[in-house]
């Protein structure tokens, strides 16, 4: 692979941009142009104006219970939401329900997964220790997939493993081992997984290794074995110590942690490489695309931490869940063209504190997770 840097779009915080640099050039100081208006159609899902809060969504837990950190949201095939949150994030005053004696009325932690209808209502709730399997110490990430099994992460110290259940939460299959982790390259086990998908064509499974690895994995989603893995570019992952720094040039390697790693329908394959602010697209073999940098002076946590689509037949808006800038960005999925945002950040109804994860159902409607101290689910309805 060569170290040359490839096309890359900016976009910037204060103003929309794009800059691309030739392929054949060394790194260059970006210089940001206007982003062209972009003419969109009442209820457009590239329209960031066409997304509203939802205040009916969800409904009030039943069984007094209430959420930690919310680290995984995905959307069945029947359109129904899944959450995957950790309970072991909730204070004691915040579960002073299930203290011995109670220290109040309210709450206790609901388990760590729960289906919810469109109607908000809870459908099922599973999840926890068991026989047969080793469940993360910090859960992290959750997908569905086209068998309707449910894939749970972890991103824990000792997390190397990630789980498949039935939709009921019957154990059906383990992919590494916690505590065995070998580091980017490994074979078998993972380095605190973030976020997994699965291809309905070939049944394997894409891991975003992780928040202790930095690359793709990618196993078979029957058997467990392992196909392939890549770093940022396609490259060889490395194992190194690494701070991002905007003024630096790009990193050839994914910083920790690689966030997500969602497929298209035409089968690219959309990375968050989330500290180094930028979204990396890869065909299914791990063959570089391109990539596109959101918000790229932003540190911290960074901006990139989860993607999904738009539900049109051409998936043509992408869109970006950025827990540091509070907002959801969203792209055009062909040019990577920053086209809009929406949100802010806070604890009010409708904002965002920590967000962290982003689904889309069949209507096209937007659900965001927060962790920290959001601990909560809201969903933004398209307008017809």
């Amino acid at each position: 692979m060569t170290d040359r840097r490839p096309p890359i779009a900016w976009a910037g915080l204060a103003a929309l941009s794009l800059v691309t640099l030739a392929c054949a050039a060394p790194p260059q100081p970006a210089t940001d142009t206007a982003a062209a208006p972009v003419a969109t159609s009442p209820g457009d899902p590239g329209d960031a104006t066409a997304f509203r809060f939802d205040a009916t969504w969800p409904k009030p837990l039943p069984d007094n219970w209430t959420l930690g950190n919310v680290v995984g949201v995905a959307v069945d095939a029947r359109d129904d939401i899944w959450v995957i949150h950790r309970p072991g994030s909730l204070t004691a005053e915040e579960a002073g329900a299930a203290a011995d004696p109670p220290l109040a009325e309210c709450c206790r932690a609901a388990p760590p997964v729960i289906e919810f209808n469109q109607d908000g209502d809870v459908v099922q709730a599973w999840g926890g220790p068991g026989e047969g399997y080793e469940w993360p110490e910090a859960e992290h990430g959750i997908f569905v997939d086209h068998l309707d099994n449910v894939w749970v992460g972890g991103s824990g110290g000792n997390d190397a493993q990630i789980l498949k259940f039935t939709q009921a939460g019957d154990f059906l299959l383990q992919i590494g081992r916690q505590g065995q982790g070998q580091g980017s390259n490994d074979l078998e086990s993972f380095g605190q997984p973030a976020e997994i998908d699965v291809d309905p064509e070939t049944n394997e499974v894409f891991i975003a290794d992780g928040y202790g690895n930095r690359r793709v994995a990618v196993f078979d989603g029957g058997t467990g074995e392992y196909k392939r893995h890549w770093g940022a570019y396609g490259n060889t992952p490395t194992d190194d110590a690494y701070t991002y720094d905007p003024d630096a040039p790009p990193s050839q390697q994914f910083g920790r942690p690689v966030h997500c790693a969602t497929i298209a329908r035409d089968g690219l394959v959309y990375v968050c490489d989330r500290v180094n602010d930028r979204i990396q697209v890869f065909q299914k073999d791990g063959t570089y695309v391109d990539e596109v940098v959101i918000s790229g002076r932003t540190r911290g946590f960074g901006s990139a931490f989860d993607v999904d689509f738009s539900r049109d037949a051409e998936q043509r808006y992408l869109y970006n869940i950025d827990g540091m800038n509070q907002k959801v960005w969203l792209l055009n999925r062909t040019t990577l063209e920053v086209l809009g945002s929406f949100g802010f950040g806070g604890h009010v109804a409708g904002g965002f504190t920590a967000a962290h994860s982003l689904a889309v159902d069949s209507s096209g409607n937007i659900y965001v997770g927060e962790t920290l101290e959001g601990k909560r689910v809201q969903r933004f309805v398209l307008n017809p």
